[in-house]
C-alpha cells in the first residue's frame, strides 16, 4: 500500500498560487516529494512563465507525524517543519516578505515535503499561499 496524498489547487492567480495537500499515511510516508512546481503554473499576463515561489502563508494540521517543507535543490533545503500533533496558522509576508528559497546548487523552484515519524493513520492537511516570481 501507500499513503493517501492529494494535492488541489484553489488558486493559481497572476501573483498568488494557494494549494492544499493532504496525506493520509499506512506508515509509509514521503520523502521530498514534490508538492510545489512552478514550471506546471499559470504564466503571467505577459506570458512570461513562473520560475519559483515565495511562501507567503501557511495553514497546517499534523496528527501523529511532523512535516519538513523544503526547497528543492542538490542538497534540498529546509523552509520549515510543521511539528507533530500541531493546528495552525502563519504568516511569513506582513513581516518578513514571504520565505524565500535560499537553496543553492541545482536549485529547481519547487517545493517538497518530507514526512517525519509516519506512521499508520497518521495525517497532515497543509495550504500553502505563495507569492510567484517570474524569470
Amino acid at each position: 500500500m501507500a499513503d493517501v496524498v492529494n494535492t488541489q489547487t484553489l488558486l493559481d492567480g497572476e501573483r498568488l498560487v494557494i494549494q492544499k495537500f493532504t496525506n493520509l499515511s499506512d506508515g509509509t510516508g514521503e520523502s521530498n516529494v514534490v508538492k510545489v512546481q512552478p514550471s506546471t503554473l499559470a504564466p503571467n499576463s505577459l506570458g512570461i512563465a513562473c520560475t519559483g515561489v515565495k511562501i507567503n502563508k501557511m495553514w497546517v494540521a499534523t496528527q501523529a507525524m511532523a512535516v519538513e517543507i523544503k526547497w528543492d535543490a542538490t542538497t534540498p533545503v529546509l523552509a520549515w517543519t510543521v511539528p507533530i500533533n500541531r493546528f495552525d496558522q502563519l504568516d511569513f509576508g506582513e513581516h518578513l516578505g514571504g520565505l524565500t528559497n535560499n537553496a543553492g546548487t541545482g536549485v529547481t523552484g519547487n517545493i517538497t515535503f518530507t514526512t517525519v515519524g509516519a506512521a499508520s493513520g497518521s495525517a497532515y492537511s497543509i495550504i500553502l499561499e505563495c507569492i510567484k516570481t517570474y524569470g
